[in-house]
């Protein structure tokens, strides 16, 4: 199993960021608003993180496509990046599915 996938299935939510990406802020602090202890991963900090971030590149669909952080795994299975956890929360659908992964209890 690699990396990505074995940390990802760690916790109900994991997201795996930069300490330099202001929209890795913006999904963690959406996810802490609601209630959710995500396990946050900062890539430039992991000594492995360049490896993951490739890894985490070939899951969304190429390096070229857009950013690979921040990148959002609920329940072990990837969501994707802020703009797909942002049109989840406005659809009402990010709560029903963190609930689902014992991430919220409410």
């Amino acid at each position: 199993m690699d990396r990505v996938a074995r940390l990802a299935s760690e916790r109900a939510v994991v997201v795996f960021t930069a300490s330099n990406c202001s929209m890795c802020d913006v999904v963690t602090s959406l996810l802490g608003s609601l209630g959710v202890n995500a396990a946050v991963h900062q890539l430039d900090r992991d000594p492995r993180g360049r490896e993951m971030e490739r890894e985490l590149a070939r899951r969304l669909g190429g390096g070229a496509a857009g950013p690979t952080v921040p990148a959002v795994f609920v329940g072990g299975d990837l969501v994707g990046g802020t703009n797909r956890v942002m049109a989840l929360h406005l659809a009402g659908e990010l709560v029903p599915l963190l609930r689902r992964a014992g991430a919220l209890w409410l």
